[in-house]
């Protein structure tokens, strides 16, 4: 009678690690899963960003090279009048 009791408890410990086993593989096969769609989407966002980052800078650029144009326009003008005696000035 007792060899019967140790079979069917072995068997109910058997039985509920497989059940245990059974969950936990699923919930690391979720979490698994999760993880690599959120670096996914992580990597995609970051490629966007830097995308639009890249753009921002080159047009950045281009401002910042029109307007040290307008500087040394307005330097050349300022110089010219300067450099040329007026009339008045004789």
């Amino acid at each position: 009678m007792t060899t019967k009791m140790n079979k069917a408890k072995t068997g109910k410990i058997n039985s509920t690690m497989n059940t245990v086993l059974s969950f936990a593989t699923k919930a690391n096969d979720f979490a698994l899963s999760t993880t690599e769609k959120v670096a996914s989407k992580s990597i995609e966002f970051t490629e966007k960003c830097l995308g639009v980052s890249n753009s921002v800078v080159k047009q950045g650029l281009k401002i910042t090279a029109t307007q040290q144009d307008m500087v040394f326009d307005a330097l050349e003008t300022v110089k010219g009048k300067v450099v040329k005696p007026s009339k008045k000035k004789k």
